[in-house]
């Protein structure tokens, strides 16, 4: 569906002004509209009208929501329609047995006027919007020479139409997120946190990220475990009142923790898919699956050359090749150049040719520069993307503020 796509709404809920308010609100972002309070009646005039999407609430009177959307899927009639639910009712169980019961999207009351429409076009578009929040590797680089790409550290998310949210490790670059989510004014924030591996660059900001400290909000935190110590015991370790004022007992929201190794994790018709990276220490790489689509972020990553025979790995080049192929977009460690590389061995890093490469041979569609060396400047940054223009054009080089539809 395009942006000007002019489409056919039925909004069927028991509040005649919240019914009206949102008709009028789809109608003024250049749809058609009609509303109905009555569900019981509702069901045949929406058979007749076969419009393209029905918003409906989960509350009504004589009439259990979920009921009344498994009424409407098993209609010859509607079989293609979409089904979104507008609802008060925001609790991870009503979510879950609505998207069980055939809805495409679920959208919580109150409903902002500002973004309304918008939500709806992005829950029928199926889209995941890839953001870029911190785009370096090692330490934050502020200043006059990283504006154009951004100077902070490894945060990456994913935002799902359907309202899932996934961040990916929570370097300098989750506090420019914390202070978006903040700004979004909700009630409660969910998400999930994968941390790829506990390097500074990858965790240090974490204290900082705010919704964790606001009592309602619920997260889960996702990492591998280095021997016997947690992936709780290690977020904790950098807030144990040496390293930081505030412990992580100061947490208000709800939190859990969990160790991953190389696993497979299902939820909400979401696959991700988990493999050890070379790099010192433990770090997992991610591949998130949804819907025929893939993003690999594949972060603090070294590439050998086959000619390097002390540390080539045929057999974890095979199994790498495997996770990324096919992949909509790939997120890789490119902090160094072919050049540069020589001088570097057993960092931890890759190049941006070496990426280049692995791309060419896997067949992914879109290869993003990631983890930016801290010494690269803006000038730089661009050299290498005009070079890789002309190399595999829609290459993208990350940079701060930088959103995807894979």
């Amino acid at each position: 569906m395009s942006d000007t796509a002019k489409l056919n709404f039925f909004v069927v809920d028991d509040d005649p002004e919240m019914a009206e308010f949102m008709a009028t609100l789809l109608i003024d972002g250049g749809h058609q509209a009609t509303f109905h309070t009555d569900s019981t009646i509702a069901i045949d005039q929406i058979a007749d009208a076969k419009p393209d999407c029905v918003l409906f609430d989960l509350m009504m009177p004589g009439l259990d929501g979920m009921e009344w959307c498994a009424q409407l899927r098993q209609h010859p009639e509607l079989a293609k329609t979409k089904l979104i639910v507008v609802s008060s009712k925001s609790y991870h169980y009503d979510r879950k047995r609505a998207f069980d019961s055939g809805i495409d999207g679920f959208i919580t009351k109150p409903i902002r006027e500002k973004t309304f429409v918008d939500t709806v076009n992005r829950i029928l578009e199926d889209m995941m919007d890839l953001s870029f929040w911190g785009v370096r590797g090692t330490l934050p680089v502020p200043g006059e020479k990283s504006i154009r790409y951004g100077g902070n550290t490894s945060c990456v998310t994913i935002e799902f139409s359907r309202g899932d949210f996934l961040i990916f490790d929570a370097g300098s670059g989750i506090k420019e997120l914390s202070n978006w989510m903040m700004g979004l004014g909700k009630k409660k924030i969910e998400a999930k946190i994968f941390i790829s591996h506990p390097h500074w660059d990858h965790i240090n900001a974490l204290p900082f990220f705010v919704p964790l400290y606001i009592q309602g909000n619920i997260f889960e935190v996702f990492g591998p475990r280095h021997d016997d110590i947690t992936v709780h015991q290690l977020i904790s370790a950098q807030m144990d009142g040496v390293y930081f004022p505030i412990t992580i007992q100061e947490f208000a929201s709800s939190v859990t923790f969990r160790d991953l190794h190389e696993e497979v994790l299902e939820f909400d018709g979401i696959t991700i898919r988990t493999m050890l990276l070379h790099h010192p220490g433990q770090c997992l790489g991610y591949r998130i699956e949804y819907k025929g689509r893939s993003i690999c972020y594949i972060t603090d990553n070294e590439l050998f050359l086959e000619s390097d025979e002390e540390h080539y790995d045929p057999f974890y080049v095979k199994r790498l090749v495997k996770f990324i192929e096919g992949a909509d977009a790939l997120i890789t460690d490119s902090t160094y150049t072919d050049e540069e590389f020589p001088n570097h061995i057993s960092w931890g890093h890759s190049t941006w040719q070496e990426g280049l490469r692995m791309c060419e041979a896997n067949d992914v569609k879109r290869y993003v520069l990631f983890h930016h060396d801290p010494q690269r400047n803006d000038d730089q940054l661009d050299e290498i993307g005009r070079q890789l223009e002309a190399l595999r054009p829609g290459t993208v080089v990350a940079r701060e503020g930088m959103v995807l539809n894979p």
